[in-house]
């Protein structure tokens, strides 16, 4: 199968935003678009956990349900984004494994997360979070689309109005014990795509010597000065490669979730990197990227990385 950008629909508001985000990434990267739903009968999480006894729809009726949605979808996407070549399955299976199939030839999958509001962030779904955790390919996670902001057309992403195109930059959380080129390469073409600046932030830790910087200050200086170095360094090749990429950098002193989250609210997307890790405990999800999740106001593109 050609490479595609895949996204999953169940049908919710949110998941509509994730296609409408999807349909954009397709025409950046030209590549068709695939919609895709898992119409195997699952209860609904609240039925599993009240006890209640929820029987199956129909097998058919599920199907037909399946295939309006994604005849809708494929509608809507349509009106935006005439010249897109969009594909539409209704796969069989539960929605966690059939979801890692049609991941397996995507260039990304895409998927919805229900927003809770600017405190409390937003929800992830057990279905999204064991996708996350079991994908070897790039997810992007969608909360419904910002009202502000009016998604670009393809006019807009072909450059033909440049002054209604999105600027907002790129963000990139980068560990510099782990700065996989998988990583850093999807986020350096993440803004090439899209000709706005990357901007990477790096969270690190004091010395235990220093005591919050009180005693030793000119050591905790040399120390962000090796940091700072050491980033420079690791980026050095990426900015070669992609010479119209704008870099800045960000190093901060602790853990970098909650600076990636304050950056989120001015990103067009946040790009973080998971460890593939393929025993069967744990979530496999690190706390950086589990902030980033549940609080980042823009999509957030989690790579997996061996």
């Amino acid at each position: 199968m050609r490479s595609t950008i895949t996204v999953g629909l169940d049908g919710s508001p949110e998941s509509l935003a994730a296609a409408d985000w999807a349909a954009r990434e397709a025409v950046l990267r030209d590549l068709p678009l695939r919609l895709v739903n898992a119409s195997q009968w699952q209860a609904p999480a609240y039925a599993a956990a009240s006890g209640f006894d929820v029987p199956p729809l129909p097998r058919e009726q599920r199907h037909s349900s399946a295939w309006r949605l994604l005849d809708n979808a494929r509608a809507g996407i349509a009106v935006g984004h005439p010249d897109l070549r969009v594909e539409t399955e209704d796969i069989d299976g539960l929605p966690v494994p059939a979801l890692l199939r049609a991941a397996h030839d995507a260039e990304l999958l895409v998927l919805g997360s229900r927003g809770l509001g600017k405190v409390a962030g937003f929800l992830v779904g057990s279905v999204s979070l064991a996708v996350l955790a079991g994908s070897e390919r790039p997810v992007v996670l969608v909360r419904s689309a910002r009202p502000e902001r009016q998604a670009p057309s393809d006019a807009d992403l072909a450059g033909t109005r440049p002054d209604a195109t999105d600027r907002r930059d790129v963000v990139l959380g980068l560990d510099l014990g782990q700065p996989h080129d998988r990583l850093l390469d999807f986020a350096f073409d993440a803004a090439s795509r899209r000709a706005v600046p990357l901007r990477v932030v790096h969270g690190w830790t004091l010395p235990p010597y220093s005591y919050g910087g009180d005693l030793m200050p000119e050591l905790d200086d040399a120390t962000a000065g090796q940091v700072r170095r050491e980033l420079d360094t690791v980026l050095r090749p990426w900015r070669e490669k992609f010479p119209d990429v704008e870099v800045s950098t960000q190093t901060t002193v602790g853990g970098a979730g909650p600076h990636l989250v304050d950056a989120s609210h001015d990103a067009a997307l946040v790009v973080v990197g998971r460890r593939i890790r393929r025993s069967v405990v744990g979530a496999h999800i690190g706390p950086v990227t589990q902030a980033l999740l549940h609080h980042a106001a823009a999509p957030v593109a989690v790579v997996p990385h061996d």
